[in-house]
């Protein structure tokens, strides 16, 4: 029997880039409807920020997160739901005095990061490992901060999925594992192609994925127009894929995606190809031990 591949799907994202695509989701409505419809059509995990529905910006409004779960699972209790946790850690430098935080300055405390992995208790939270550039503003992810939301998704029973977005965030959630925090299997998501941390090329890829620890299921993801060719080079290395309009939100050059689904199909499209299955939901949760 060949290798089941489990499709993560990252429907909407916290980028201020909802005015580029009309098709990412805003409202809870369409969150939850997006995560349906790229579950229908192959993504076992589903990958959930939330936004102001008035503005389209980011949010950590804990309401929202439970509208979008309870949306889902009232017509879907297969879906593995996987909540964010990244909101909160953001900086943006003052332009007259540093020290002065600008506007879109998101930094809190691991507490409020993972309230809603508390009251939700969903299958899965992402967890961000390591502090970088991102794009212009920072992304702070101190050691210290990470410990504590670690042993609280540890007190929770809720499955971590570790982000890393480069070797130094590599080593720190190896030191989170060493630590304790972290229950075997590790869940692994290498993410590719963010400004400005690793790249998006085979050989970065294959260096992240050498460096993992053992008892590790991971999954990788490029961003933009990367982000189909690394669904098939994860596959070649052994991993799992994520795809959605959070990373990327064209079909092809010059299309923008009608929605979350078309990308999932592609996915599909290239893990069938490749000779290998789509995970279901059920394939998943024995897969990860959830």
């Amino acid at each position: 029997m060949s290798r089941k591949i489990i499709i993560s799907c990252a429907v909407t994202g916290a980028a201020d880039h909802t005015h580029l695509n009309p098709a990412i989701p805003i409202t809870p409505k369409q969150i939850a409807n997006e995560c349906l419809e790229a579950y229908n059509a192959g993504a076992a995990i589903v990958h959930i920020h939330v936004r102001d529905p008035n503005t389209g910006k980011p949010s950590m409004d804990e309401s929202l997160y439970i509208e979008v779960v309870d949306r889902i699972k009232e017509k879907n209790q297969d879906v593995l739901v996987n909540l964010t946790t990244g909101p909160g850690a953001r900086i943006v430098l003052g332009k007259e005095e540093p020290t002065d935080f600008g506007e879109g300055t998101t930094l809190t405390t691991p507490s409020k990061r993972v309230l809603h992995i508390e009251n939700i208790k969903p299958d899965i939270c992402s967890l961000d490992i390591g502090s970088f550039n991102f794009g212009p503003h920072i992304f702070v992810n101190s050691p210290e901060n990470v410990n504590k939301m670690a042993q609280k998704i540890l007190d929770i029973g809720v499955k971590p999925e570790l982000e890393v977005f480069d070797l130094g965030g590599l080593r720190q959630a190896k030191e989170l594992i060493k630590n304790g925090y972290v229950k075997k299997p590790y869940l692994f998501q290498i993410c590719l192609g963010i400004p400005w941390a690793a790249e998006a090329t085979p050989e970065i890829m294959m260096t992240m994925r050498n460096a993992l620890p053992s008892d590790t299921i991971w999954s990788s993801f490029g961003i933009s127009r990367n982000q189909l060719p690394m669904v098939a080079q994860s596959i070649l290395l052994g991993g799992h894929v994520r795809v959605g309009l959070e990373d990327n939100i064209y079909l092809s050059k010059g299309a923008l995606a009608p929605g979350n689904a078309s990308l999932v199909e592609r996915a599909v499209n290239i893990i069938t190809n490749m000779g290998y299955e789509v995970a279901t939901s059920n394939d998943a949760r024995e897969i990860l031990k959830i």
